[in-house]
C-alpha cells in the first residue's frame, strides 16, 4: 500500500511535512468567532442556506461526493456543507482533527490526491476513518489576509484535482467570505439596534424623521407622548408639533430646523411643550441631516429635560434676584447667562451680552488683573478671588470670584465701589492724621497735605498758611507752603504760581472771600477766567493760563474759631468739577489740619512763655578776672513745660567762686518753683556763710526740710579758690561736693579729660537732712577747663547712662582746644542730635584766660587718672 502512495502537495504537486495541531492567529480566531455568531442569529440563517448552496455547487462542479465550509477559532465549526451527515452543519470539533486547519495554516490551496499517502494529513481522523481519500481545500481570509477558515471538497477514494478545480474553488471561496461578512454585519446591526432600543426605552428618548421635500414628519410613540400628541391627533406634519411648543420658543425651534436643513448640518434645540393643564414640559432635541438615496432627511432624537431644567430654572430665578452680579461663560469665554445685577454693573442689557465673548463685550479686561485671574482659574481649576477696578465708562470697583467648572467659568461680581471709596477716604484721613501727629512742626506737616490730596481729591493743590498775628490787609501773613500736581512736568509751574499768586491777589479774590467768611468757595466751571479776574495782571496770569484749571475750590482750615490756613484744589477739564464727595473729605481734612495748626500756635506761645520764664530764673554768671565762665540753657525739644534745671556762678565774700548746676525732678510749674527756691537757698547760704560745697549742700537740705519744700533735686557745688602762692604759680584749688548729680568733667591743658568723681554716690537733696556730705579737692593747672552739666546732656530713652558719659568724654577730648563759646555750642550740637528729651543746663569754666595758649607742663598739680584715689584729691570734713 505504501508503495502506491504519491504526494502531489499543493496545486503544483509539491509535498511537505505534516502540518497538524496548529492554531489560527488571535485576530483570525476572533474573525472566525464573529462569523460563527452571525450565522447563529436569526438574520444569519439565510446566509447559512447560501453557504449550503455554494458548497453544493462546489461539489457538483468538482464531481466530488461532499463539500463544506469550516470556520476556525478555538474550535472548528462547520458553517455549511453538501453531502454531509444531517447533523454535521453547525457542529464543532477540535482544530487538530481538521484538514481545514492544515489548509488555513498553509495559507494557500491544499491539494491531496491520496490522503492515506500524504504525510500532511494521513494521520488525521477523517483520513484514518476512510471518510476522506482525496481532498482539495482553499483558505477563507479577511481584508487583513489572515485565514479564518477554509472551503473544501473531498471524496472517500483517491483522485486527481486539476488547476481549474483549484481556480473554481477559490472563486467560490470569495463568495463564501462575502456571505459570511453579510451575516456578521446583519448581526452587528441587529445588536446595535437592540442596544439602541433598550437605551431609548431606559432613557425615555423619542425619535423623529423629517422629509423636507414632502414635509412628512415621522415620530415614534415616545416623542408623540413628549409632544403631548397621540396617533389619532397627529397628521404627520411639523405644524402639529409646533402648535404645542411654547409661543416664546417656537420661532427659535423652527429657525434651528431651517438652519440645519439649509446647511446640511446638525440641529439642536431645547424648548417647552405646553401641556393640556397649562404646565410646561422641557424637551431637548438633537439631530442631523443625512442622505437617503440622494434625498436629505433630518433625523434625530429628543428627551424630557424637565427634571434637569426646573432646578436650573429655580437657580436662575435665585441668581436673578441676587444683589451679586453673575455671568456664566462656556469654555470659549462666550457668555451664556447674565443676571439683572450684572446688567446694571455692565451698563448693558443681556441681549447685548449673551452669545458674545467676554473679551469683546468688556475690552478693558484684556491685559489687566481681570484677564490674568480669569485665565489662572481656568488653567488651575481652582476658584480665584480678587478686587479690581474697571475703568470708565463703568468706573466701578468690584470684588470678583471666578469659579471654573466643566462647562466654563462662572463669575460672581460684588459692587464694592462705595466700600473702596470709604476705605480710601479712611486711609487718606489716616495718612493726614499721621502727618499731623508725627511731628511738632505742624506747618511742615500741613504743607505736605498737598501730596496727599493729589490725585485722590484733585489734579493739583496749594496749601496756604495764615500768620499768627493780625495784619493790615489780608495778604500780609499769607504764605503758600505746599503744592503738588498730578503731572510732574507741571509741578515747577505750580511752584512758580505759588510764589506769584498771593502778591497778585485783589481784595475781591476768592481767597479773600474764604478768609473773610470762614466758608469754602467753590467754582465749578470756567475757573481760569474767573480767577484771572481777581488777579493783578502779571506773571501770575501767565502761569495760571499754563495750568488752565476748569474748576476750583478753596477751603478754610479752621481752628478754635479762627482761620489758620487754606487748602485750594484745582481740576482740569478732563476731570470735571470738584465732586461733593471730595469736598466732604476736604472739609474733614481741613478740620484736622486747622486744629493741628492752632495747636501749634498755642504750643509756640506756651513754649516761648515757658522758655522765657525758665531763662528769667537763671541769672548771668559772674565773670572774675582769673576765669572765663560760659553758660548755656536748652529747653527740651518736645515739651512746652517749665523745667527744673538750673545753673549759677557767683562770688563769695572771700573772693572764692561758686559754680553749681542742679536739676529738680519733674517738668511743671511746681518743679520750676522748687528750682527757684532751692537755687535761691543755695546762693544765699553760700554768700552769707562763706561755707564750702559740702556745708552748703548740708544746709540746703536743712532749709528744705524746715521750709517744707516737698521735692528732690540733684546738684553739684564747686568752689574755685586761690592763695597768693597758687595765683603766682598759676594753679587753682577746686573743691566740690555732689548730691546725686552726674560728675563734672575736667579738660586738662594737654587735652585729656577726667571726671570729678567722689568716693561713692551720695543722696539727692530733699531725701535726708541728717545725711553727711563729702567734699573733695583737686588742684588744676592754668588753662584747664571745668564742665558742669545736667543729665539731659547725656541721658536718652534708648541709651544707657554710661554710653552717654562715654560720648561726652569723647566729644570733650575732640573739642579740647576750642574757644569756650565754640566748645559749648559744638558740644550741645553733638550731644543733642535730634533734640533732647529733657532740659539741659551747661556751665564751662576756663581757668586763667590767656591771649596765647601756654605749653602744658607735666607735674604733680595735674589731675591724676583716678581722681578718687589720687593724693591730690583731698576729702574735706563736712
Amino acid at each position: 500500500m505504501r508503495g502506491r502512495c504519491r504526494l502531489e502537495g499543493d496545486a503544483t504537486g509539491a509535498g511537505g511535512p505534516p502540518r497538524v495541531g496548529l492554531r489560527p492567529s488571535s485576530s483570525a480566531a476572533a474573525a472566525g468567532r464573529r462569523f460563527a455568531r452571525g450565522l447563529r442569529t436569526p438574520s444569519g440563517s439565510g446566509n447559512g442556506s447560501a453557504l449550503d448552496r455554494i458548497t453544493g455547487l462546489a461539489a457538483r462542479l468538482m464531481g466530488a461526493s461532499a463539500s463544506q465550509v469550516s470556520l476556525l477559532s478555538d474550535v472548528q465549526t462547520i458553517a455549511g456543507g453538501a453531502g454531509l451527515a444531517p447533523s454535521a452543519v453547525g457542529s464543532e470539533g477540535p482544530l487538530a482533527d481538521s484538514l481545514c486547519t492544515v489548509t488555513a495554516d498553509l495559507g494557500g490551496p491544499l491539494v491531496v490526491t491520496d490522503a492515506a499517502c500524504d504525510d500532511r494529513v494521513r494521520g488525521l481522523p477523517p483520513v484514518t476513518s476512510g471518510a476522506v481519500g482525496a481532498y482539495l481545500g482553499v483558505p477563507l481570509a479577511g481584508d487583513d489576509g489572515l485565514p479564518f477558515g477554509a472551503l473544501c471538497v473531498f471524496d472517500p477514494v483517491p483522485r486527481t484535482w486539476s488547476p481549474s478545480d483549484v481556480a473554481v474553488l477559490e472563486e467560490l471561496a470569495r463568495a463564501v467570505v462575502a456571505e459570511l461578512e453579510l451575516a456578521a454585519l446583519s448581526a452587528d446591526r441587529r445588536a446595535d439596534r437592540a442596544r439602541w432600543e433598550l437605551a431609548a426605552v431606559a432613557g425615555g428618548v423619542g425619535t423623529f424623521d423629517l422629509d423636507p421635500a414632502t414635509g412628512a414628519l415621522v415620530l415614534d410613540d415616545r416623542l408623540l407622548e413628549l409632544s403631548d400628541l397621540d396617533r389619532d391627533s397627529f397628521s404627520g406634519r411639523s405644524e402639529d408639533v409646533y402648535a404645542h411648543v411654547h409661543p416664546d420658543d417656537v420661532g427659535d425651534v423652527a429657525a434651528r430646523v431651517g438652519h440645519a436643513l439649509a446647511t446640511a448640518g446638525s440641529y439642536e434645540a431645547e424648548y417647552r411643550i405646553v401641556l393640556a393643564d397649562g404646565r410646561h414640559r422641557w424637551v431637548a432635541a438633537r439631530g442631523r441631516v443625512v442622505e437617503d438615496g440622494g434625498a436629505p432627511r433630518l433625523v434625530g432624537v429628543a428627551h424630557d429635560t424637565t427634571a434637569q431644567r426646573e432646578p436650573m430654572q429655580r437657580t436662575a430665578e435665585l441668581l436673578e434676584g441676587l444683589a451679586v452680579a453673575f455671568i456664566a461663560m462656556d469654555t470659549d469665554w462666550v457668555m451664556t447667562h447674565v443676571n439683572a445685577e450684572a446688567e446694571r454693573i455692565a451698563g448693558h442689557g443681556r441681549s447685548r451680552l449673551l452669545g458674545r465673548s467676554l473679551w469683546e463685550a468688556f475690552p478693558a479686561t484684556v491685559g489687566t488683573a481681570f484677564e490674568d485671574n480669569y485665565r489662572r482659574a481656568a488653567a488651575t481649576g481652582q476658584p480665584v478671588v480678587f478686587d479690581a477696578h474697571y475703568p470708565a465708562p463703568l468706573d466701578v470697583w468690584v470684588e470678583v470670584r471666578a469659579v471654573p467648572g466643566p462647562h466654563g467659568i462662572a463669575l460672581y461680581f460684588l459692587d464694592i465701589t462705595e466700600r473702596v471709596r470709604l476705605q480710601r477716604r479712611s486711609e487718606l484721613l489716616g495718612q493726614v492724621t499721621a502727618e499731623l501727629t508725627g511731628t511738632l512742626d505742624a506747618e511742615d506737616a500741613v504743607a505736605r497735605l498737598a501730596r496727599l490730596a493729589v490725585p485722590e481729591l484733585a489734579d493739583w493743590c496749594l496749601v496756604t498758611l495764615v500768620g499768627d498775628e493780625p495784619h493790615h490787609g489780608f495778604r500780609r501773613g499769607l504764605r503758600d507752603v505746599g503744592w503738588w500736581h498730578t503731572d510732574p512736568g507741571l509741578l515747577p509751574v505750580v511752584e512758580a504760581y505759588a510764589r506769584e499768586r498771593i502778591p497778585a491777589l485783589t481784595d475781591t479774590s476768592f481767597v479773600a472771600r474764604a478768609l473773610g467768611t470762614g466758608r469754602p468757595v467753590v467754582i465749578e466751571e470756567e475757573a481760569t477766567a474767573r480767577i484771572r479776574e481777581v488777579l493783578v495782571p502779571g506773571p501770575a496770569h501767565e502761569l495760571l493760563e499754563r495750568l488752565s484749571p476748569s474748576s476750583f475750590a478753596v477751603v478754610p482750615l479752621r481752628g478754635r474759631g479762627r482761620t489758620v490756613g487754606l487748602l485750594s484744589l484745582f481740576n482740569g477739564p478732563a476731570r470735571g468739577a470738584i465732586s461733593a464727595e471730595a469736598l466732604a473729605t476736604v472739609a474733614d481734612i481741613a478740620a484736622r489740619a486747622g486744629l493741628a495748626l492752632d495747636n501749634a500756635r498755642l504750643y509756640r506761645q506756651q513754649r516761648q512763655l515757658a522758655e522765657g520764664l525758665q531763662r528769667s530764673l537763671l541769672t548771668a554768671p559772674a565773670q572774675p578776672d582769673h576765669v572765663q565762665v560760659v553758660v548755656r540753657y536748652t529747653p527740651a525739644a518736645e515739651t512746652a513745660q517749665v523745667g527744673g534745671d538750673w545753673h549759677d556762678a557767683f562770688l563769695q565774700p572771700s573772693g572764692s567762686m561758686i559754680v553749681t548746676v542742679g536739676d529738680v525732678l519733674g517738668h511743671n510749674t511746681e518743679a520750676a518753683a522748687a528750682m527757684g527756691q532751692i537755687r535761691s537757698m543755695l546762693r544765699a547760704i553760700a554768700v552769707t556763710t562763706g561755707a564750702g560745697p559740702a556745708e552748703i549742700l548740708r544746709r540746703v537740705d536743712e532749709a528744705m526740710t524746715t521750709l517744707q519744700v516737698d521735692t528732690t533735686a540733684t546738684a553739684v557745688v564747686v568752689r574755685l579758690q586761690q592763695t597768693e602762692d597758687e595765683a603766682a604759680r598759676g594753679v587753682t584749688e577746686v573743691h566740690w561736693s555732689n548730691a546725686g548729680h552726674p560728675p563734672p568733667m575736667v579738660i586738662n591743658p594737654d587735652g585729656t579729660v577726667l571726671p570729678l568723681n567722689g568716693i561713692r554716690p551720695e543722696l539727692l537733696l530733699g531725701v535726708d537732712d541728717t545725711a553727711r556730705r563729702s567734699e573733695f579737692a583737686v588742684t588744676l593747672d592754668r588753662d584747664a577747663t571745668l564742665v558742669l552739666y545736667t543729665d539731659g546732656l547725656i541721658e536718652r530713652r534708648d541709651q544707657h547712662l554710661d554710653d552717654g558719659l562715654d560720648r561726652l568724654h569723647r566729644s570733650l577730648e575732640e573739642l579740647a582746644g576750642r574757644d569756650l563759646d565754640e566748645l559749648c555750642d559744638e558740644l550741645l550740637a553733638r550731644m543733642l542730635q535730634g533734640g533732647s528729651d529733657d532740659d539741659v543746663a551747661l556751665v564751662a569754666v576756663r581757668l586763667h584766660r590767656q591771649d596765647r595758649p601756654r605749653p602744658v607742663e607735666a607735674g604733680p598739680n595735674r589731675i591724676p587718672d583716678d581722681v578718687a584715689d589720687s593724693p591730690d584729691v583731698i576729702p574735706q570734713p563736712d
